[in-house]
């Protein structure tokens, strides 16, 4: 397998999730992680909105992704931290192939590690900082969590709303499975545009000030980009039920 940077000489792991909460040092290494499926027919669909916000730190950060076996990688520093930034090439639900990979090879500890991806049971764009937890459904973090062992690391949770049957928020397996894997129209589009610019900035306060900073900061709001849009009076509002 190539090593474009991730795959280098193995550093110190300390214990996984101890580093949860610090403030990341000058040098000190972070993975940040963004879940999707790979391949053009996928990349404007909703559950690829962790994909969407590598996308936009890598332009922030001027870095290049450079494809691997199992991830697009790039590399960059950020206020003198180390980044590495993740988009796995193995499908959302095994992208724990790809992250157990990464930290068992690089060494990098869990609690350094920050993972984007979508939340059904969020309102389109709006945005979740936790310092840890379970998978919560999310197959994806299912992946990741098996693969390293712990739930000690920080995500960002970016809601693309739930499908509703007959006006009704429906768990359906199959309509929800079409739902993740469809692409939203204009009007949805523009709010997970917005949630995704949340959760890039969001990611980067994880790594200067910590989650629970980033957690007062970005979480405080309880008004989501729906209710904003709402009250700036938009026609074009109805983002949950937009096709």
């Amino acid at each position: 397998m190539g090593s474009p940077g991730w795959f280098a000489k193995r550093q110190p792991a300390g214990t996984p999730g101890s580093d949860v909460g610090s403030r990341g040092a000058a040098g000190e290494r972070f993975v940040i992680v963004g879940l999707g499926n790979p391949g053009s027919e996928y990349a404007g669909n909703r559950h690829n909105v962790g994909f969407w916000a590598i996308n936009r730190l890598t332009k922030e950060v001027g870095a290049e992704l450079k494809n691997s076996k199992l991830a697009g990688v790039a590399e960059a520093v950020f206020e003198g931290r180390r980044l590495t930034l993740v988009k796995p090439r193995t499908y959302v639900n095994e992208s724990g192939r790809a992250v157990g990979e990464l930290l068992r090879r690089s060494g990098i500890p869990a609690g350094n590690l920050v993972v984007i991806y979508d939340e059904l049971d969020l309102p389109p764009g709006q945005v979740r900082v936790r310092a840890k937890g379970s998978h919560g459904g999310h197959n994806g973090m299912r992946s990741i969590i098996g693969a390293i062992g712990t739930g000690d690391f920080p995500r960002i949770r970016v809601g693309i709303g739930r499908p509703a049957l007959r006006g009704v928020p429906t768990w359906e397996p199959e309509i929800v499975a079409s739902w993740v894997l469809g692409n939203p129209g204009a009007a949805q589009r523009v709010l997970l545009e917005e949630g995704v610019a949340l959760a890039a900035e969001a990611a980067l306060a994880v790594i200067r000030d910590g989650p629970e900073r980033a957690m007062n900061r970005f979480n405080r709001n309880e008004k989501s980009p729906v209710e904003r849009t709402k009250d700036a009076g938009n026609p074009e509002r109805q983002a949950r039920a937009d096709p």
